[in-house]
């Protein structure tokens, strides 16, 4: 198959792994330096996606965590005094399509429903009990309403369940020196 072009943004100091070992992943020392006061909460869905994406399972061994990547260059999160913006050249198998706007409801915790009918079920339920989806998330007195939100995560990887905004970000599990085409400093 053809290979595809797409970019992400890293820290310079991902070069320097780059060199010494040929490859980069993301491991949650680097997450945790740059989300800083943020790591748990995203960790959280991070750790969920790692383990239910549909490449989760050829996941290398000594990877936790994915590697964003934009479909298009100018998509790709501005470049600053600490960060490169890679250009790679890799086989689109690899990558695991990532719905923006989905993706963003499950950074706020949010239910991901099946449909307008599912939406208004999921709504109501969530008024009988006075809750948002995060409140209900992150407290323990709400289990089943949870587990409900979790199980409708899945919907992320599902390209019948339409979103307002159908833009992808993709995954990758990790950045090999040999997929690198331009280093934009």
């Amino acid at each position: 198959m053809e290979k595809i072009k797409v970019w992400t943004k890293q820290n310079k100091d991902v070069l320097e792994q780059l060199k010494k070992e040929g490859r980069y992943i993301a491991k949650k020392e680097y997450i945790k330096k740059d989300l800083e006061e943020h790591t748990n909460l995203v960790l959280e869905v991070y750790d969920w996606l790692s383990n239910n994406g549909p490449l989760s399972k050829e996941k290398p061994e000594d990877v936790n965590y994915p590697i964003w990547v934009s479909f298009k260059k100018d998509a790709t999160m501005m470049n600053d005094k600490n960060s490169v913006i890679l250009e790679l050249e890799i086989d689109p198998k690899i990558i695991t399509y990532v719905n923006i706007e989905k993706w963003g409801m499950i950074l706020n915790y949010s239910y991901i429903p099946k449909d307008k009918s599912d939406y208004n079920r999921h709504k109501k339920l969530l008024t009988d009990y006075g809750m948002s989806d995060a409140k209900a998330y992150m407290s323990r007195f709400y289990p089943q309403i949870k587990n409900e939100i979790i199980s409708s995560w899945s919907r992320l990887f599902d390209e019948n369940i339409k979103s307002n905004n159908d833009s992808c970000y993709g995954n990758i599990w990790e950045v090999k020196e040999e997929w690198i085409t331009k280093i934009i400093k």
